[in-house]
């Protein structure tokens, strides 16, 4: 018999509810050795309605709870599920655990819950990955596309795909089981119709998936110039907060500073770095050696020029460093003051004293990484895994473009090996390894 697990779903803590979870076919068994409640009896228990009643713990105390059982198939495990709604407490919520786990329940592993649901076929792969991105979602646009998925359009997609082609693989074996018949050519021409499309379909994903990056880590932007130009008082700007410190000393800062917002769903990673310069100061040397290495791994980088002096030897050096990076934004700053700074090839001026232009700036950053607003009504898939297994499908589908001269049992064969790299996203293809390394990702209780 497969063991009934148990877990706490709800983050440990103080709070209003902690919510105790069992799963398997012990679970009433288990909860009627434990808990009681007025006109319950577990032999006609009610499916989904609340019982009020004390909760007994070995040493003769009580808790009084809440507890719902849930009869397989109709839970989200597919099994039977019982589950207690406790008082807020961390010894308390975990004493109800140690109950459980020595009446009988065993402790659950990470995910273990949505696993049994993908093993009884509630959920596929790919919906079960889209609830670790619902969990972790940290922007608006992420949960937006993890919902999507969740919803299993993109299941539906694949399933879709890969019935086309079980269709050529039966055309195929139509061709070789009767040879003698001269039909092979026509077939030919079908299946690959059918491969077109299904090449078109990758190509569409893998297209309206191109912003999966800045959805779900954010556009990370350095901030870069000499000292002294305006940067902190730039982030601050951004922000809306003061998070830099603004001095008229130069070198003022010596370290990297990070700092987030959140701009049409898209989150805005601000790294404030240290004013570019030749320096002695051994601390100072680490900051702008820190500076440069930001500059390479960022998406856009904001080049702060102060517009009331004339461009200094250390802007000149900055701007030369800069020439072969993509995505700079040339920002002008003080815009407040008289200006004495030659005008800039595609110059954005700002005051970031007074906050003018910083919106306009903020929706420079998103259009210059984002080519088109975001259609969340599409398909968009975030999941790296997903995504490397449909640039392996595309390359499945330049085998089989170049096999057209080629024997029929060789195209089917490239064909299967088509149709099970699309099952290791909706998991019909998939190995227990992966499965296993995917379902660790989950938190305990889910």
């Amino acid at each position: 018999m497969e063991k009934t697990i148990c877990a706490i779903s709800t983050p440990l803590g103080r709070g209003a509810i902690s919510i105790v979870r069992m799963s398997g076919k012990q679970s009433l068994e288990i909860a009627s050795k434990v808990f009681a409640a007025k006109k319950l009896d577990f032999d006609s228990i009610t499916p989904r309605l609340l019982y009020l009643g004390k909760f007994a713990f070995d040493d003769g105390t009580k808790e009084t709870c809440l507890m719902v059982f849930f009869k397989a198939p109709f839970t989200y495990t597919g099994e039977d599920i019982v589950e207690f709604q406790v008082h807020g407490g961390t010894i308390l919520t975990q004493k109800i655990l140690s109950s459980l786990l020595a009446n009988g329940a065993s402790m659950a592993e990470p995910g273990e819950f949505t696993k049994r649901a993908f093993e009884n076929g509630k959920v596929s792969l790919d919906e079960a990955e889209s609830i670790i991105g619902e969990i972790n979602a940290e922007s608006e646009s992420e949960l937006k596309a993890t919902l999507n998925l969740a919803d299993g359009h993109l299941k539906q997609k694949i399933k879709q795909l890969q019935s086309e082609l079980t269709e050529s693989i039966a055309k195929i074996e139509a061709t070789l089981d009767y040879p003698e018949e001269d039909f092979e050519q026509a077939a030919k021409d079908e299946i690959f119709d059918y491969i077109k499309k299904v090449d078109h379909e990758v190509d569409t994903f893998i297209k309206d998936s191109q912003n999966a990056k800045y959805i779900t880590k954010g556009i990370n932007i350095a901030i870069v110039g000499s000292p002294n130009v305006g940067k902190s008082s730039l982030l601050n700007a951004l922000i809306g907060e003061d998070r830099a410190i603004v001095t008229d000393i130069e070198g003022t800062t010596r370290d990297v500073l990070n700092e987030s917002i959140f701009y049409n769903g898209i989150k805005l990673n601000f790294i404030d770095t240290a004013g570019i310069r030749t320096s002695e100061d051994k601390v100072e040397k680490i900051g702008i050696e820190k500076s440069k290495s930001a500059i390479n791994a960022a998406d856009v980088i904001l080049f702060v020029l102060d517009g009331s002096r004339a461009m200094s030897k250390e802007d000149k050096q900055i701007k030369e460093l800069l020439s072969s990076a993509k995505n700079v934004i040339t920002i002008v700053n003080k815009e407040d003051e008289k200006r004495l700074l030659e005008k800039q090839e595609n110059e954005i001026s700002i005051s970031a004293l007074k906050n003018k232009n910083v919106e306009t700036l903020k929706d420079k950053i998103y259009s210059l990484v984002i080519d088109e607003q975001i259609d969340y009504n599409k398909t968009i898939i975030i999941n790296e895994r997903h995504i490397q297994v449909l640039n392996d499908c595309k390359n499945i589908l330049k085998e089989i473009s170049l096999a057209k001269n080629e024997s029929m049992d060789i195209i089917a064969m490239l064909i299967k090996n088509l149709w099970n790299c699309l099952g290791k996203i909706t998991g019909e293809s998939e190995n227990e390894q992966i499965i296993d390394l995917i379902f660790s990702k989950f938190c305990l209780g889910k």
